[in-house]
């Protein structure tokens, strides 16, 4: 993943993480999203498995 993509992917999880209220139910939908990003941002995923993620549904 080139650096330009790295701080997109950055910029994308700042702004979500702006509009987080503190409401767990009103921001589930959000946290997702931040998480699925990380998670590209990172290259992880579970170990072993070839689907992105089955426990956590990212």
């Amino acid at each position: 993943m080139s650096e330009i993509q790295q701080n997109e992917l950055r910029a994308q999880i700042e702004q979500l993480r702006s509009q987080l209220t503190g409401d767990m139910f009103a921001d589930m939908e959000t946290r997702d999203k931040i998480h699925n990003l990380e998670m590209q941002l990172n290259g992880t995923k579970p170990g072993g498995q070839y689907i992105v993620c089955v426990g956590c549904g990212s």
